[in-house]
């Protein structure tokens, strides 16, 4: 979550991502013969449950710039949970293509009861759900942490049929938010802010949007050959440094400030032509590190939701906020569904002989695509407030709207309505029927 108050002049950033138990080791998604193990197969169980941490990054951001009472902001979730809820066009898709729904009792008995999967328009109440609410209404984030919905949590994750987790009540109450430097970066004149490790989208959305500005963007069809050309090449160039040095800052071994270090963007920039596609972008040397070509999963999952608001005073957020795949682990608890946020590290946690950065290991935190951003126009301004979801993708979508904004000067409906175009590895993707 970013925050602006223009009174203050101030950008500051939650980090509510979550954190893996203190059980895990390296070898966490790696099978007995030590191979990994199939993402699906990672992901469908307490394995890949981390301590959920957003209630808790909510609650301190609430206590710091909060105007409404916080027993005050559960009405309308409470009314939904009590009296039901009519089920949309997608999500009643979304259950019926998910077969792993039905191999979890809990989870079948909630969207599939009586063994049909839940149909459009059908009315659905969650009286777990709401029992929930009313205790986070009464207790704040503790209720997250300690009582009978953290055990619910726990019992969840450690008696799970499918890979069952090392998740503790220890863990939920050493859970912390951190709050972060904001990483921002300038782009034509226009001061660009986002989030910084354990997300990856500030630092490589402004790589992104450097290795462009070397080009007159503005002065090429938007979605056109050309334009699609330089900002696949810009967004896979970004990625590969992405994909090998980003991760939990603790165990990082490159800084953020040497991957966007001026002179180490122009040297990278370099290797963009206007003219020719590079087979392959490696990864490059910022602050003399030296890449291992770490190997990624490039999944991507529809359960993430981004928020974008402005009051009347100004001050602004920027909030991402996921659960990992549409339904997580396919596990739940207090009738709501539970992260597979682990998934997010890499599965091979050793590459010729050294340990990977997003590797998992016991209160780290996986690497995160989410790029809640902020940008602001030559005169200091708020100009956008700006995010989406999207797994990996989420950055290159991101980024191609900070593009539009200010070098085709579009309005944000246009600029969000933009074909999409992503890079990474040896692809560049075009968006159909845009």
């Amino acid at each position: 979550l970013l925050h602006w108050n223009p009174k203050h002049k101030r950008i500051e950033t939650y980090d509510g991502r979550e954190t893996a138990p203190m059980a895990a080791t390296p070898e966490l998604f790696l099978k007995s013969d030590g191979t990994p193990m199939g993402f699906v197969e990672a992901v469908v169980g307490g394995r890949s449950v981390g301590a959920p941490g957003a209630m808790a990054m909510l609650e301190m951001a609430h206590q710091e710039h909060g105007v409404l009472p916080w027993a005050d902001l559960f009405g309308p979730a409470l009314n939904l949970a009590e009296d039901g809820f009519p089920v949309s066009k997608r999500l009643a898709a979304a259950i019926a293509g998910d077969p792993a729904l039905a191999m979890i009792p809990a989870s079948a008995a909630y969207f599939r009861p009586n063994g049909m999967a839940l149909s459009e328009g059908q009315i659905v109440k969650n009286p777990d759900y709401a029992a929930t609410l009313r205790a986070l209404r009464e207790q704040g984030a503790k209720a997250m942490r300690e009582g009978p919905l953290a055990q619910a949590i726990v019992d969840a994750v450690r008696n799970a049929p499918f890979n069952a987790g090392t998740l503790t009540l220890q863990d939920l109450q050493a859970y912390q938010p951190i709050k972060r430097e904001a990483v921002c970066g300038v782009y034509r004149k226009h001061k660009v802010c986002s989030m910084g490790p354990p997300s990856s989208g500030a630092t490589t959305m402004l790589q992104t949007l450097a290795y462009l500005e070397r080009f007159n963007i503005g002065a090429l069809d938007p979605g056109g050959v050309k334009e699609a050309h330089l900002y696949g090449e810009a967004s896979r160039a970004a990625f590969a440094d992405r994909d090998e040095y980003l991760a939990d800052p603790k165990w990082m071994t490159v800084r953020v400030s040497d991957l966007l270090n001026p002179r180490y963007l122009r040297e990278r920039a370099a290797l963009i032509s206007m003219t020719g596609r590079r087979e392959d972008f490696a990864p490059g040397s910022p602050g003399g590190a030296t890449p291992q070509r770490t190997p990624t999963l490039d999944m991507s999952r529809p359960g993430t939701a981004h928020l974008s608001v402005i009051d009347a005073k100004g001050r602004a957020v920027a909030l991402t906020t996921t659960v990992e795949g549409g339904f997580g682990s396919h596990l739940m608890a207090g009738g709501f569904v539970l992260n597979n946020q682990l998934t997010d590290f890499v599965f091979s946690p050793v590459k010729n002989g050294k340990p990977a950065a997003n590797a998992p290991g016991p209160g780290k935190r996986p690497l995160s695509s989410m790029t809640p951003t902020f940008v602001f126009d030559p005169k200091g301004r708020l100009k956008a407030i700006v995010g989406s979801p999207g797994g990996w993708r989420i950055i290159p979508y991101v980024a191609r709207t900070v593009v539009a904004l200010i070098d085709w000067q579009m309005n944000a409906g246009d600029a969000v309505a933009l074909r999409h175009v992503t890079g990474r590895g040896k692809n560049v993707e075009l968006e159909k029927g845009a």
